[in-house]
């Protein structure tokens, strides 16, 4: 296994621009017909300029995410993308006698990175626009803190997940904080969490900000706390803290009994100035399509519909590139314009499987396994119950049940099993970190 680590500085290149151009029809659109200085907004934002920025956060929120879905999967050897670019089978994959290590100046090391960092500003924007705003009054404005809050923290695991390290501080471009360790940084991370929750607690019972239809279910301050207590419920596992994850989702949408898909979604849409889902990729067509590894297929228990409603049996089996081939491809999403999860339901339940396992309530645990094969079509668990083998069986439902939402690399890094990966042609490699960008020592 390669750990790549290299310790560099965030460069943000964020003007007005680049936070009301990737506003989207899709959300609640603000046109300002004399496009305003980042100066303008500092001083004295309107509503209108507030909720653009809160649009901007929700649209840079996806930037990037088909990048770091794919590259983290074919890490994962959950996928192969076939497109034009030969990195995404031969860096990704560690082929050939120079491919020790992953280019840190590659789109695949650069692009999820940036994007994550650039929501990361425009949130910071939104909090420091309030400070000298009288268009919102103090509850208004409590609202619109808690909401950047909640989505500073949640990119930053997303950085975490696939870098291993995060800077926290950056809320001034000049005078930036460290990197921290992926330890120190998830508690940095539940700490702004916290924070959020104050925030939200005192925002009322209504929002200014307007949201997009993402987050329909979740679009007033108490609703919209189930979601930060969701994403509080990941951070803490992540951070070995099972007690304090189980009190999260007891506070969050999780419901054993309840729908798989409720939860928040990155939205999209054919409007103008919007984009599309990245993920989604045209059946059957050859030259830019995800082809499913095949042993996520040869390695599903019988009957499990997970495998036959995420992907698709292709029409010649055989799809070939730089040695590699599959016989199934992506079926995740219906259209190019289909929502992608933030969280959801079903990992909420995965979320408390795996937490009751470090807190060895056995039988919790079993129970939402259950819930999670059963909707699978699978009948319940049989195994030992035991926490090794419950991890095990918990780990397999997270691979098939999160398939291609940028999770199983990471799972496989934090249980220390990336190298019970397959590797797929003599001499490649296995990774499981991606380096932090070049531009980041300069």
């Amino acid at each position: 296994m390669k750990f790549i680590n290299n310790n560099k500085k965030i460069r943000f290149i964020v003007g007005l621009l680049s936070f009301l151009a990737v506003t989207s029809c899709t959300f609640d659109e603000q046109i300002d017909p004399n496009r305003p200085s980042l100066n303008d907004v500092l001083s004295n934002a309107s509503v209108s300029q507030l909720n653009n920025l809160v649009s901007a956060v929700e649209s840079t929120m996806r930037n990037s995410l088909a990048i770091q879905t794919t590259a983290s999967g074919t890490l994962a050897r959950e996928l192969y993308l076939f497109d034009a670019d030969p990195r995404n089978t031969s860096d990704l994959l560690g082929k050939g006698p120079n491919s020790s290590q992953l280019d840190n100046d590659s789109f695949y090391s650069t692009a999820a990175f940036n994007s994550r960092y650039i929501c990361i500003k425009n949130a910071n924007v939104l909090m420091d626009a309030l400070k000298n705003t009288n268009s919102v009054n103090e509850q208004e404005k409590s609202g619109y803190r808690g909401f950047a809050k909640t989505i500073i923290a949640y990119e930053l695991i997303q950085v975490l997940k696939s870098y291993n390290r995060a800077r926290i501080d950056v809320s001034d471009p000049d005078n930036l904080g460290p990197f921290l360790e992926f330890d120190q940084a998830i508690i940095e991370v539940i700490k702004i969490l916290d924070d959020a929750v104050v925030d939200l607690n005192n925002a009322g019972t209504q929002f200014k900000l307007m949201l997009s239809s993402g987050f329909d279910g979740f679009n007033t301050p108490q609703t919209f706390i189930t979601f930060n207590k969701g994403i509080r419920a990941v951070a803490t596992l992540y951070a070995g803290q099972s007690s304090e994850s189980l009190d999260s989702l007891n506070d969050s949408f999780f419901d054993l009994n309840g729908d798989l898909n409720v939860g928040p979604k990155h939205v999209y849409s054919l409007n103008p100035g919007d984009f599309t889902n990245g993920l989604f990729k045209v059946p059957q067509q050859s030259g830019d399509q995800i082809i499913v590894h095949d042993s996520w297929i040869n390695d599903a228990e019988a009957g499990d519909t997970r495998v036959t409603t995420k992907t698709a049996l292709r029409p010649v089996p055989a799809q070939s590139s730089d040695d590699l081939n599959g016989a199934n491809e992506i079926a995740l999403y219906a259209s190019n314009i289909s929502p992608i999860d933030m969280i959801r339901n079903e990992e909420l339940i995965l979320v408390y499987a795996e937490a009751s396992i470090l807190a060895n309530n056995l039988a919790d645990a079993v129970t939402a396994l259950d819930v999670i094969r059963n909707a699978a079509g699978l009948p319940n668990y049989s195994g030992a119950v035991t926490a090794d083998a419950l991890t095990t069986e918990m780990l397999n439902q997270r691979r098939y049940s999160l398939w291609a939402e940028n999770h199983r690399m990471f799972d496989l890094r934090r249980y220390d099993l990336s190298n019970t990966l397959p590797i797929d042609r003599t001499g490649d490699e296995i990774f499981n970190v991606f380096p932090i960008p070049l531009s980041e020592n300069q």
